[in-house]
Parts: structure tokens; sequence; C-alpha cells
């Protein structure tokens, strides 16, 4: 790279007011490196100690390690990463890792110290790493006064309570009026999307712009000091793909890892949106006449091949998320 473009570079990120370098460290199964080696063939480069591939694209440079750990590094490493997302939400089955990254936010999306203490919207979603069932998304809007409130009625991040404790909470939202914004990406239109170029990740975003958009409407001129969402990618891409569909950041929107652990309001959300996710479980299963498990283990992989053998391949476009590596698992078992 020339000195003037890497000049040009530097100037835009001061600019922007974010770091010019930033890295996101995810976990990844073996085989879904084995798909990442092959994509990137065409810009590998020589690995490091320890490293199945090293490639570099515009955007990062992509390393992948045989602990199943994959760094991205670069300007833009987000853009690559998001490429992958779907692979990311699923854990190694041998080695029993679970996604994990470790992202270097951008300050100027940092929630500010005293948003988890007033009034503030938090987003949540519910789904993205289960083969079965649809993608749910809640937006929750909560005063300071309801804080310890809720606190003492045990809202928190959903994926640390049972799923019965999930329904109880949520009910129990309801009708304490919080009021709220739930959304429900059904697993015939996510594929739909899906087969059209979409990510799960640009998914994602749409669908907690939509539901922020709507509880606005809801609470209508009433106070808060800002929108937290629970980061999946990072903010640049957040944006990119609100203005590839029209859409723009709404202003005090502020992004953070595990901000269910923080905000009560993103936990509300979290519990929203899961007692939702579980009633969608339970509804696809009572018309498939089978149970089908959360997640994406060997399991679920078996249970999709039993559906196949009794209903056909076309079942999964209406209850699974057909681009999963589980369904080519699955029809090794036929």
């Amino acid at each position: 790279m020339s000195f003037r473009k890497r000049l040009y570079i530097i100037i835009d990120v001061f600019r922007k007011g974010v770091r010019k370098i930033a890295q996101i460290t995810q976990q990844f199964t073996k085989e879904a490196i084995e798909t990442m080696k092959n994509k990137y063939k065409k810009v590998l480069e020589k690995s490091p100690q320890g490293a199945v591939f090293r490639a570099r694209t515009q955007d990062a440079v992509i390393t992948a390690y045989n602990s199943g750990k994959v760094l991205f590094q670069g300007a833009s490493p987000g853009v690559e990463l998001e490429k992958w997302s779907a692979f990311a939400s699923v854990s190694d089955k041998k080695t029993g890792h679970k996604p994990a990254s470790s992202v270097k936010h951008y300050s100027l999306y940092d929630p500010p110290k005293n948003l988890f203490h007033n009034n503030h919207i938090g987003s949540d979603e519910s789904g993205t790493g289960d083969y079965f069932g649809p993608i749910t998304t809640c937006a929750v809007y909560v005063t300071k006064d309801q804080i310890k409130l809720l606190k003492e009625m045990g809202i928190q991040d959903s994926k640390a309570i049972s799923d019965q404790t999930i329904l109880t909470l949520s009910k129990a939202l309801v009708e304490l009026k919080i009021p709220y914004s739930l959304m429900i990406l059904h697993n015939e239109k996510y594929n739909d999307l899906q087969a059209r170029g979409w990510s799960q990740g640009k998914m994602k975003t749409m669908l907690h712009h939509a539901v922020i958009e709507r509880l606005l409407q809801k609470i209508d001129d009433a106070p808060y000091e800002g929108i937290l969402v629970d980061q999946f990618c990072q903010p640049t891409v957040y944006k990119k793909h609100l203005s590839s569909e029209g859409k723009a950041l709404l202003d005090k929107t502020y992004f953070m890892t595990k901000a269910e652990n923080y905000s009560i309001a993103v936990a509300a959300g979290s519990v929203i949106a899961r007692a939702s996710f579980v009633k969608e479980m339970d509804r696809l299963s009572e018309i498939v006449g089978i149970e089908l498990m959360k997640g994406a283990s060997q399991k679920v992989d078996e249970i999709a091949a039993e559906l196949i053998r009794k209903k056909g391949e076309a079942v999964l476009s209406k209850i699974a998320k057909v681009h999963f590596a589980n369904t080519k698992k699955a029809k090794g078992y036929l």
C-alpha cells in the first residue's frame, strides 16, 4: 500500500472517530474453517505456525487456527466476519467450544454510563443459532422507576434461566404493560431472504431496526437516554445493512456485547424474544408431529433426517434454517 493511500485511510478513520485497525476473534467448527479456506483460495497467503490458512481481502486479514479460532484483522474485519455469521452460530461438536467473540468496540457507539440507570430501550433476539424454528426479536422500553422492580422479578439474560421460567417472566412483563415490540421471522421467509443473498446478520439488523421503530411509535414522546442493541456485528456493518435497504441508524443508538448483563431493557427483550421462540418451537413440533430440539446438535441432524424420511425434504423449508450444515448432515443419515 502506498504512503498516500495509507495517509488517506488514517485521515478517514480519525474523521469517523474510530480506530484504523480492529480485530475480532470468533470460534468456528473445523468444517466451517475448511469451507472458508476453499472460499478464500484465490487470496491465500503463507500461514503462520499453528494456522490452517491465512487470507487477505480488501477488508481484512483472516487467519484460521487449528484450535478453531479465526482472527479477523484490518480496517473492516466485521465485513468479512459477517459473511460467516451463520457458521459461527454453531458450536464445535467435538471440542464443545461455543461461539466466542472478542470485539474492540468503536467508542462512538459505546453506551453512556448513565444509560443503564435511566429510561432506555433495549433490543435482543433469539433463535439465531438454532436449526429449527424462527428468529424472534424484541425491543423493550424501561423507565428508571421500573428497573428495581424488574430486577427483583428475576429479569435477566434468558440464556441463564429455564424455558418454563422464561414463559412465566414474559407473561409477567406483558401483564405489567411494559411497552415492547416483538417480531417473528418465520422459517419460510428466512429461507427466502437467505436464498436472495441476505446474510443472517442483515436479517437481524433489519429485525432490530423494525422492532425499535415500532416501539418508538408506541411510546410516542416518552423520554429515553438511548437505544441499546445487543451487538452481533460491528456498528459499521449494521449501518451498511440498513443503508442497503434505504434505512439509517436511529439517533442515540448504541451497541454492546452481552448487553443483557448490563441493561434490564435488553434482558427483558431477551426474555420476551425467547418466550416467543419457545412457543414457536412447540407450535412447529405439533405441526410436524415430532418434538423439535433447540440448538444445532447431532440429535438435531437425526430429527431432520427423520422428518425428511417421513414428510420429504420440502418440509424443512417451513421449520428450519436450511442453509445450516445440519441439512447436509441430515441427508447423510438417509
